[in-house]
């Protein structure tokens, strides 16, 4: 488990995962469990509500569940990678 967990981290740059939360928590920056857009995906993720979504929600979830967070992090700055080589050719 830690070894993957290390192969992860690797993986992702703190850029992407800055970029990643900063464009997610707009507006809510310094509480980002308000975020429509954070509630929104962990309500997705957990089927719990996302108006009953709290801190604590948020914080267990990421710590629960860290190797599939960071590869959702990986994820994104592919998908920013690729669409960044699509604009120019």
């Amino acid at each position: 488990m830690l070894r993957a967990w290390l192969y992860w981290i690797g993986k992702i740059t703190m850029g992407e995962s800055i970029r990643f939360l900063w464009n997610a928590t707009r507006g809510n920056r310094l509480r980002p469990w308000r975020s429509p857009y954070l509630r929104w995906r962990l309500e997705t993720y957990s089927g719990k509500k996302a108006e009953t979504i709290g801190a604590g929600d948020l914080f267990r979830l990421v710590m629960e569940d860290k190797t599939q967070f960071l590869r959702f992090l990986r994820w994104t700055g592919e998908i920013k990678e690729h669409a960044k080589s699509n604009m120019h050719p």
